[in-house]
């Protein structure tokens, strides 16, 4: 039974994830912001709306609170799942995300 709750907990934190990053994605790619090419996450957590390829003020400072969320979500189900569940979640939601986006939300599309 321990580990039928301990699935369902990291189910649960897996479908969080998902629905921030979901929104993360959605918001960069209103904002036209390459959110996986090198520095870039930082320099949207810094408030550098210069990486932006439109001008909508209200949609950066959204995916600006979304990324801290992310972290804040992933932080919590590290706690609960281990580092390494969580990485392998956030990489899976990550590919996932660029196959249904394609090369709007920027990196590598290996």
């Amino acid at each position: 039974m321990s580990a039928d709750k301990s699935n369902l907990g990291s189910a649960w934190w897996v479908k969080n994830l998902q629905e921030v990053d979901r929104e993360v994605a959605r918001l960069a790619t209103a904002c036209k912001v390459r959110l996986l090419d090198p520095g870039v996450i930082e320099r949207v957590l810094h408030s550098d709306d210069s990486v932006c390829g439109t001008s909508n003020k209200i949609a950066f400072d959204k995916l600006r609170q979304m990324l801290m969320m992310h972290y804040h979500v992933r932080d919590q189900a590290a706690g609960v799942m281990g580092e390494a569940a969580t990485a392998e979640a956030v990489a899976q939601i990550v590919a996932n995300l660029r196959q249904r986006l394609g090369g709007t939300v920027g990196g590598e599309s290996s």
